[in-house]
């Protein structure tokens, strides 16, 4: 666990393109489930498991990108594709014994909850941009449903790996709601966390729709839009029902589908039954 900001961008990429990435203990005891029936189950089954949890799939991604080293490559495969690639066994036995991330965290309980409260975003965020993808008819469905729970990973990974920093940058902002983050992030950590994610995304090679997420001004593309209306969606509800920045979210979600604002609402949802949904009829 690191308690003290590393010394500039380059030894923040260094280390955590170094440190073994851990994974949820929900995620690493159902892919143990998988592999218990690995001859009942398939590629579709084991991507959405690992799709409900930024820090498998971030595992899968970057494991990938090590196969391929430093060749010039196509963009990197999807999760199932990945183990199509690898293969159902070797894929499930690899990814069901990752570190625990509560395991990791049992020191640091505030962390933990810290944690768990940015996975919960990310995954409703990536339901809805999933949901709101496929109502698109878009080509490219779980690249737009990865980059979008991807969106935080580098605050994810500070919670992981630098708790301590991360829970005095939480407190910061909570101290002062009007205070930027990238002002609480670089007072604490030396960096600003959106530079971080944008040298491990290069370095993974992770899908460029995390990149293009970053960049305003591709903010016009619809595939950008749809993954950056969840994130932002998620984020605002995460205050409640009542945030005063949720009706432009479903103005802007309205403007992405060509319906209104109230069916916007309406097909908003529930992101946990809309993720349940999806899992069952995938």
């Amino acid at each position: 666990m690191l308690e003290r900001p590393l010394v500039n961008l380059t030894a923040w990429k260094r280390f955590y393109t170094q440190a073994p990435i851990p994974a949820l203990r929900k995620t690493i005891a159902d892919l143990g489930e998988l592999r218990s029936r690995e001859d009942r189950t398939n590629a579709r089954e084991i991507a959405a498991t690992v799709l409900r949890d930024p820090l498998a799939a971030l595992n899968v991604l970057a494991h990938l990108a090590s196969l391929q080293g430093k060749r010039v490559t196509a963009e990197i495969w999807t999760i199932e594709e990945s183990v199509v690639m690898l293969g159902v066994s070797p894929f499930l036995e690899r990814f069901s014994a990752l570190p625990v991330v509560e395991d990791m965290l049992k020191g640091h309980p505030q962390a933990l909850l810290g944690l768990l409260r940015v996975v919960r975003r990310a995954q409703r965020a990536a339901a809805w941009a999933r949901d709101w993808a496929i109502r698109r008819h878009d080509l490219d469905v779980e690249r737009i449903t990865v980059a979008t729970l991807l969106h935080d990973l580098a605050e994810i990974l500070m919670w992981c790996f630098a708790p301590t920093l991360a829970l005095r940058v939480y407190e910061l902002q909570r101290a002062d709601p009007t205070l930027r983050s990238r002002v609480a992030q670089k007072t604490v950590y030396g960096v600003a966390l959106n530079d971080v994610q944008l040298a491990l995304v290069r370095e993974w090679r992770l899908p460029a729709l995390l990149v293009e997420m970053m960049n305003d001004k591709l903010s016009n593309q619809p595939r950008v839009r749809n993954a950056l209306y969840a994130v932002n969606l998620a984020r605002h509800a995460e205050h409640g029902w009542d945030d005063a920045a949720l009706p432009d979210d479903f103005k802007n979600i309205a403007d992405l589908l060509h319906i209104d604002a109230e069916a916007a609402r309406r097909i908003v949802g529930d992101p946990a039954a809309l993720a349940a949904a999806r899992t069952a009829a995938a």
